[in-house]
């Protein structure tokens, strides 16, 4: 391997390297990386006492992801996430990864899918109707309406029902949740959580509330003897082809928490984000509401199958994750050495994928900070490398969820846009900040006004 050059290193501060850029604008970090470095393909940065190499092109986060994807184990980061998660589909590796899957992957099918899509058109329909009630001379703070809409739609599609006046607790659980997760994955200085900080009592409590509350809806429904059309019901009804075994309550759980944490935040943050470009690009929010009323005809709902014959709609829920992909970063851990390109990789060393710089990389999106929807028409996707765009991740472990995310997006706008005209009240620009998830620094608010007849 002498004769190999070694991967690029972007020095950062003589004595803490890139440590405090990624905690101070990891976004912008990872741009100025994009157009040192782009060339070279990877780059390594030091965060703490580590090395990472950070992947800039999408070949090679297609070789880790997917062609040699079992040489590569989750970061250092998913262990933060795994004391809250558990042991679920987001966290684990190997062979009992492989078995969770198997198991939760029926659940998710087409036709289990199409069940679900009427409870979202029904509570999409519901949140309209409450939105119509409001001041209309006052701006809506969107980002909250979209938290209780997805939260309603994820306990009802999860759980058959709602959660009554335990919504309102969960939701700012949640919420701490993402914050307290958020800073602890990206300070390398982190407190074990037995140390009694504001920050470790509020995680203590709030992740507390999440699991207790699970926990009791799994042990009514194991008692139940009825039939649920939900996932809950479809998890506890799996098996696994080979062992003939189900999932044990405390797989249950870490499974039950990951899909209710991602079906509720990352949903609601990234149609944050599509609202607020169909706010400021009315020409696109004019042609996307022409095909919904097209779509919908004299009817007064939309169908499951109606949510898959918007192929407009599909296209501006695909530009909004590009330009604001709610899991905006990805961390793996090389289990083995290996070959990335021209460059040499030892064993136990991170390796960072950013779904947010692929999505902004101008070689394979020109103009990457503009908002063009029809990017995604088919003429103009079919020479694009398949891992230039990847909101849901990518290979083996691409999430399970995002068909019923990508279904679930398309029913609220679709209801949202036939309902109201989205104005902004403000020209000034709404800047992403990088939590668990990508989010606004601000809460994007916005006008809902009747359509001109």
């Amino acid at each position: 391997m002498a004769d190999q050059p070694p991967i690029p290193f972007h020095r950062g501060h003589f004595l803490f390297g890139s440590t405090f850029s990624l905690l101070r604008d990891s976004l912008g970090l990872l741009r100025q990386l994009q157009q040192q470095y782009g060339d070279q393909r990877v780059v390594r940065i030091k965060v703490g006492r580590r090395m990472i190499t950070v992947l800039l092109k999408p070949e090679e986060t297609k070789y880790v992801l997917q062609e040699n994807n079992r040489n590569y184990g989750r970061g250092r980061s998913y262990k933060i996430l795994r004391e809250f998660l558990g042991d679920g589909l987001l966290t684990t590796d190997g062979d009992y990864w492989r078995r969770q899957r198997r198991l939760a992957q029926p659940a998710f099918h087409r036709q289990k899918l199409a069940l679900l899509a009427d409870t979202m058109i029904d509570e999409a329909v519901s949140w309209t109707s409450q939105l119509q009630r409001l001041d209309k001379t006052q701006p809506v703070d969107m980002s909250a309406a979209l938290m209780e809409a997805t939260l309603r739609i994820v306990t009802k599609t999860l759980f058959g029902s709602g959660l009554g006046d335990q919504t309102t607790r969960l939701s700012q659980a949640l919420n701490d949740l993402n914050h307290i997760i958020s800073q602890t994955v990206l300070n390398p200085l982190r407190l074990p959580n037995w140390v009694p900080t504001p920050a470790n009592k509020s995680y203590i409590n709030a992740s507390g509330l999440v699991t207790d509350l699970i926990t009791g809806i799994i042990r009514e429904r194991r008692q139940s003897t009825g039939k649920h059309d939900d996932l809950l019901d479809m998890l506890l009804r799996a098996t696994d082809e080979e062992t003939g075994e189900g999932m044990t309550d405390a797989q249950l759980l870490s499974e039950l928490v990951t899909l209710f944490t991602a079906g509720h935040e990352t949903t609601a943050a990234s149609m944050s984000w599509t609202l607020y470009l169909m706010a400021t690009h009315p020409d696109v929010q004019a042609r996307a509401r022409a095909e919904a009323l097209r779509t919908l005809g004299t009817r007064t709902r939309f169908s499951a199958d109606d949510l898959r014959a918007m192929p407009y709609l599909t296209q501006i829920v695909n530009e909004s994750l590009r330009l604001y992909p709610p899991a905006w970063a990805m961390s793996r851990l090389s289990l083995g050495p290996d070959q990335l390109g021209a460059y040499h990789l030892n064993a136990d060393e991170g390796v960072l994928i950013s779904p947010y710089l692929l999505h902004h990389d101008p070689a394979s999106w020109p103009n990457p900070d503009q908002f063009d929807p029809n990017r995604f028409a088919p003429d103009r996707s079919a020479d694009r490398h398949s891992y230039a765009f990847l909101p849901f991740g990518g290979g083996p472990r691409l999430c399970i969820g995002n068909q019923f995310a990508l279904m679930e997006m398309v029913a609220l706008l679709g209801q949202l846009l036939v309902t109201f005209e989205l104005q902004p009240i403000t020209s000034e620009p709404m800047l992403p900040r990088p939590l668990i998830t990508l989010r606004s620094k601000q809460p994007i608010r916005l006008y809902l006004r009747d359509w001109p007849v």
